[in-house]
């Protein structure tokens, strides 16, 4: 599993933001070290850098995050004083959304680039309508915000519609529970929202999920191919028809008017 060092100035940032991560976490999550603050105070030590990477020797990989630019030169330098050999990248995407997205994905088993990649473009899904001409350099993992109905499904995809019955749609929890959901199957399901046209978007990506923007009452559309795609699309449509566990809010809303 890929493993983190989370660089910051300021060592209560740097929990609040593991902590915040964590919660999008269901199951096993993947090692995090804290190296953050300057002897107790404010600032970061290229040498804790690079003991918090020597700490996670035995990870796959590990990424590092950072808060501010001189965070990435202090961790650029303990690139240089490390004794650990396993491959380290350090991330350009932003420190908190970047942790939570990059956690989640690395909890699925992603690869270092996979997860690199996921914290990088992290602040795509907080584009005011999904993606738009701010974004749209970032080459967003396959969350094109374009013609839902533009790329007919394969003939022998399994394809099931779907509807949004928790009452935020697809915020931070359900997406990290889809990707979650789907991190045991070959098959990766795609998911396109019908309803506003965007997408589709791997279900394995927190950021491409949210970035649909797909609201109460919006239809998703969950289609996979190969040999597990049945049971893989079954899965993702089990979790929206059940609500993500926040049906009850709905119901509750209902009851009292």
């Amino acid at each position: 599993m890929i493993g983190f060092v989370v660089v910051s100035h300021s060592a209560p940032l740097a929990h609040a933001a593991v902590d915040l991560a964590m919660q999008m976490v269901h199951g096993d999550a993947p090692p995090v070290r804290v190296a953050a603050g300057a002897d107790g105070g404010f600032g970061t030590d290229a040498a804790a850098i690079a003991a918090a990477i020597d700490d996670l020797a035995d990870a796959d990989g590990v990424l590092i995050l950072t808060d501010l630019g001189s965070a990435v030169i202090s961790s650029e330098l303990a690139l240089e004083l490390r004794e650990s050999t396993q491959p380290v990248r350090i991330s350009g995407g932003p420190f908190v959304e970047g942790a939570t997205a990059g956690i989640v994905r690395a909890a699925t088993g992603g690869t270092l680039a996979e997860v690199a990649a996921e914290a990088a473009q992290a602040l795509i899904a907080k584009q005011p309508h999904g993606l738009d001409e701010q974004s749209a350099d970032a080459e967003p993992p396959a969350a094109a915000a374009s013609d839902a109905g533009a790329r007919p499904p394969a003939a022998d995809a399994v394809v099931r519609d779907v509807t949004l019955i928790n009452p935020v749609g697809l915020h931070s929890r359900p997406a990290s529970l889809i990707v979650k959901a789907v991190g045991g199957f070959a098959s990766v399901p795609t998911l396109t929202d019908t309803t506003n046209g965007k997408g589709p978007a791997p279900a394995n990506s927190m950021i491409a999920l949210l970035a649909l923007g797909a609201t109460v009452g919006h239809v998703l559309r969950v289609t996979a191919t190969g040999p597990d795609a049945a049971a893989s699309v079954g899965a993702v449509a089990a979790l929206v028809e059940a609500g993500f566990g926040e049906k009850e809010d709905l119901q509750g809303r209902a009851d009292t008017g």
